[in-house]
Formats: structure tokens, C-alpha cells, sequence
């Protein structure tokens, strides 16, 4: 039987998930790797492990190729890019995400965000426990626009919340045309999004086509009264422009639930920038979400180690008859 590793922070021993893979007579070892570990801190963690379920850990080539036990990977969530899926493949190694299993977490979180960038609720709240008393007033959802930068699970799941707030939906995306049926959904491309959205919600993977996308250039574009709110990953947003815009009014502020390094750090250009919020990637953490990831990472997990993945992004690259990974 296989050892079998767990780094994902909320699972713990004899959690439902530890049972499930020790009555299938595997070996369990809980190693949270929350925040930030260098290399080889990563690879002592990994090195009797024969599988893992993992959180955000980076899983570097460099990494890789010292975990000669290593042949499966599945990561408790959705976005897998701190792993390097294709050098994982050239070792055997099956990488696993779980699309959408978070996904009405991510979408009511976005909804919470909106609220709290329009009402200014966190500087209010702030201020009242300074001991200040203030009475700004905020803007309503009702009858603005909302850009979502790509079209995947949670951005899907963001548009009958905003359509009950009365907002109007914008979409950028490179999902094929026969995917954009929502009738509440007007596609766009990205310069009309960024001009025409009072609020500019981030829900594309981090690719080499999205990394820096919202950068400086982006932000002229938007209107000075909109924010801009980020749940996907961080690297799609160049932080330095975003603190120049926010500052220089070029923008009216954002709200971030991930940014480029995790947790955000002391010189971050973020850091005292009145507008910006950072919260600490809680967008997919509700109790339902991580049991679902927990006990669906498992079965995948199990069904990887039987040579089963269902839901394998590096598939084509390991299996020669398996259809291309997609990244909507």
C-alpha cells in the first residue's frame, strides 16, 4: 500500500479523509505547508511519499525530479499553477485539480467583496474602532456593471448573484462561443470590459497569456470610479500599477483575496495604499467547500494510484490516447 502524504492545511489526522484513505489500508502523514517553505524544506516533506494531497506548496521541476517515490499529485482546489505539471509528467507523475468544487464559495465571497468595496465597509469599520465616526456615503450594485474576466465555474456561478442585485454582466473569455449561451451574459472583448465595468472581477487561470494582464495600460483604461476585485490568482494583476493607479485616482480602489506572494509581504506596494484591501485567500475556505475538496481530492486520489485519474491536467501528456488539457 502507498504512503500518502497531505499538506492541505484544513485536513487533519483522523479527519473523514484520513479514514477513508487509511480503511483502503494506505499510510497517512500530515504535513501542513501553509505559507512560505524554501526547497528543501519541500523535499523533506515529500521524500517517503508515494502520493499527496497538496494546498499551494510550489512543486518546482527542481523539486520534481529529487522525489523519486512520487507518482501522484492532487491538489485540493482548483488553480495548479505552483505546480509544474509537464516536468511532473516527464516523471510519471499525475497532477490532479478539482474544477469547480469550490466554486459557489468563490462566487458569494465575490458578492461579499462588492459589497465591501461599494459600502467602503472595512475602512468604516476600521476607522469606528480608531475611534473615528465615519459617515461617507457608498454607491448600490443596483444598475452597474459588472466585467468578468474570464468564464469558468465560479464566474458562472457569480452571474445569477449579480443579476439578483440588479447589476448587468459583462464577460471577457476564450471559452468557445458555443459555451456563452447565458442570456444575462453580454461578451465582450477586453478593452470595452475594462472601459465598461464599474466593478472588474478577476476569475481567469494564471497562464502565460493572463500573467501581468491587468497592468498599468489596463488600469488607464478603466473608469476612475471603478474596483477592481480579485479572486483568481494573483499574478494577473501587476501590484506596483495597481498601487500607482489606486494612489493617482486612476482607479477608485480594490479588493484582492490573492496576490503575487503569499502571505502578502512587509515591502508589498500594496501595504498603505488607502483603497486597497488584501484579504488572506479565504475566497474557496467555507466548511462545505473544504469537506467537498477534501473527500473528492481522496476518491481522485485513490482512483490516480489505480491508474483511474479522472480529472488528471497533465493527461495528455502522460497518456497518449487522453484528450488535451483545457483551461477555461
Amino acid at each position: 500500500m502507498s504512503r500518502i502524504l497531505i499538506t492541505t492545511d484544513y485536513l487533519r489526522p483522523g479527519d473523514e479523509v484520513d479514514r477513508c484513505l487509511r480503511a483502503r489500508g494506505h499510510t497517512t502523514t500530515h504535513t501542513p505547508l501553509a505559507g512560505v517553505h524554501d526547497p528543501e524544506q519541500i523535499v523533506a516533506a515529500y521524500a517517503d511519499a508515494d502520493a499527496a494531497l497538496v494546498g499551494h506548496e510550489p512543486l518546482t521541476a527542481e523539486v520534481l525530479v529529487r522525489l523519486g517515490r512520487l507518482r501522484v499529485v492532487v491538489r485540493t482546489g482548483v488553480g495548479y499553477d505552483a505546480i509544474d505539471a509537464a516536468a511532473a509528467a516527464r516523471l510519471g507523475i499525475t497532477v490532479s485539480n478539482l474544477p469547480g468544487i469550490n466554486a459557489n464559495a468563490v462566487a458569494e465571497y465575490t458578492l461579499g467583496l462588492l459589497l465591501a468595496s461599494a459600502r467602503r465597509l472595512v475602512q468604516s469599520a476600521t476607522s469606528v474602532a480608531a475611534g473615528g465616526w465615519p459617515r461617507e456615503h457608498g454607491r448600490e450594485l443596483r444598475d452597474a456593471t459588472l466585467g468578468l474576466l474570464g468564464y469558468g465555474a465560479a464566474a458562472r456561478a457569480v452571474v445569477p448573484l449579480a443579476r439578483a442585485f440588479g447589476m448587468r454582466v459583462l464577460c471577457t473569455s476564450r471559452v468557445p462561443r458555443t459555451e456563452r449561451t447565458d442570456p444575462d451574459v453580454r461578451f465582450v472583448d477586453l478593452p470595452e470590459l475594462l472601459s465598461g465595468a464599474d466593478y472588474l472581477s478577476v476569475h481567469t487561470a494564471l497562464t502565460e497569456h493572463s500573467r501581468g494582464l491587468l497592468d498599468a495600460a489596463a488600469f488607464r483604461q478603466m473608469k476612475p470610479d471603478a474596483f477592481l476585485i480579485n479572486t483568481a490568482r494573483g499574478g494577473v494583476v501587476d501590484e506596483a500599477a495597481l498601487a500607482d493607479a489606486v494612489r493617482g485616482g486612476r482607479i477608485a480602489g480594490a479588493a484582492l483575496d490573492v496576490v503575487g506572494r503569499e502571505p502578502l509581504p512587509a515591502d508589498s506596494p500594496l501595504r498603505g495604499v488607502d483603497g486597497i484591501v488584501v484579504y488572506s485567500h479565504l475566497a474557496g475556505q467555507t466548511a462545505e467547500a473544504r469537506a467537498a475538496a477534501g473527500l473528492e481530492g481522496a476518491a481522485e486520489l485513490l482512483a490516480s494510484l489505480a491508474g483511474r485519474p479522472q480529472r488528471a491536467v497533465n493527461a495528455g501528456l502522460l497518456y497518449a490516447d487522453a484528450p488535451p488539457d483545457e483551461n477555461p
